[in-house]
């Protein structure tokens, strides 16, 4: 494989191997939040949940996280890149701020899910803990499927019975 198609998912322009891959195989912790969020976006494009699930702060005040729907956005998703938009201190000590666009193309629709994430130190460890998703405008690839059309999924049903729910 060459060293481009081995490229971490993430726009380090590293190796996966020398990038995401320690973390998100647990033999090394993110250096920083920036760090933890290229895993985690890295974790999505690889469907590596657990790493997902496992790096969420787990407290009273924060949702637990929808494995499923999590397992389903990674998995039926086309990642196309990670944009680190910027990096801040937080307000609380061991906290910092990230924002990030994440594009990926789903059902044919390509998006960018605009984020500002809140990620905390906590014993030593990087987590996420909560995140701002801004609105964004959704731009569709490809022509658009009638309801009554075929579905191009190929189950011989109509669109609007079938994906087009």
């Amino acid at each position: 494989m060459s060293e481009e198609n081995n490229l971490c998912p993430c726009g380090s322009g590293k190796t996966y191997s020398e990038c995401c891959e320690p973390l998100i195989k647990k033999t090394a912790k993110a250096e920083s939040a920036e760090a933890l969020m290229r895993a985690r976006y890295t974790a999505y494009v690889k469907h590596e949940i657990d790493f997902i699930i496992d790096t969420c702060e787990k407290s009273e005040e924060v949702a637990d996280i929808d494995r499923k729907a999590t397992e389903d956005w990674s998995k039926n998703s086309t990642w196309h890149g990670l944009k680190i938009l910027g990096v801040q201190p937080g307000k609380e000590p061991d906290t910092e701020i990230v924002e990030f666009e994440a594009t990926y193309t789903q059902k044919g629709i390509r998006d960018v899910h605009h984020e500002t994430g809140l990620f905390k130190k906590i014993n030593g460890e990087w987590l996420y803990s909560v995140g701002y998703v801004k609105a964004m405008t959704v731009v569709r690839e490809g022509r658009k499927i009638g309801r009554n059309e075929p579905c191009p999924c190929g189950s011989g049903k109509k669109y609007k019975q079938c994906c087009g729910r």
